[in-house]
């Protein structure tokens, strides 16, 4: 007699299967981490790129109006002309208004400034802290 095979069902085990989800899990660990990392150094990118162009924007409001921002008028002096009469003023200076940074909090502005001799605009990354290292790092111009 000649046993056929044709009624046999084929499939995995349950041991390849497990196998399989083990050596994705690895995968996931190793390169997951990689790609997280390449979002944060984007970021800080972002935030330079965007406080270049506030800083650009900070420097054209002096030129028409003589003078920087004071703390209290801040980067809003960007938007909206100055309460206290000045005249020059001809903002809007950015097409759109202030960016948060890419962390969602403003950026700070610091008159006269700390690190610079003018002014700083600053983020604090991404513990929203003034103080810490890499991503966390206090980005300013």
């Amino acid at each position: 007699m000649k046993i056929s095979n044709a009624g046999k069902q084929r499939g995995f085990t349950l041991l390849e299967l497990l196998v399989v989800l083990v050596i994705i899990g690895l995968l996931a660990g190793i390169v997951g981490p990689r790609l997280f990392a390449n979002v944060d150094k984007s970021k800080v990118t972002t935030a330079k790129a965007q406080i270049s162009v506030l800083s650009k924007a900070v420097e054209q409001l002096r030129l028409d109006i003589g003078r920087y921002p004071s703390a209290q008028e801040g980067l809003a002096l960007l938007s909206s002309p100055p309460a206290d009469g000045t005249t020059g003023w001809s903002g809007s200076y950015l097409t759109k208004a202030v960016p948060l940074d890419p962390w969602g909090m403003p950026y700070h502005y610091v008159y006269p400034g700390k690190r610079n001799p003018d002014y700083d605009i600053e983020s604090y990354g991404a513990d929203k802290r003034p103080t810490g290292s890499n991503e966390n790092a206090v980005i300013h111009n």
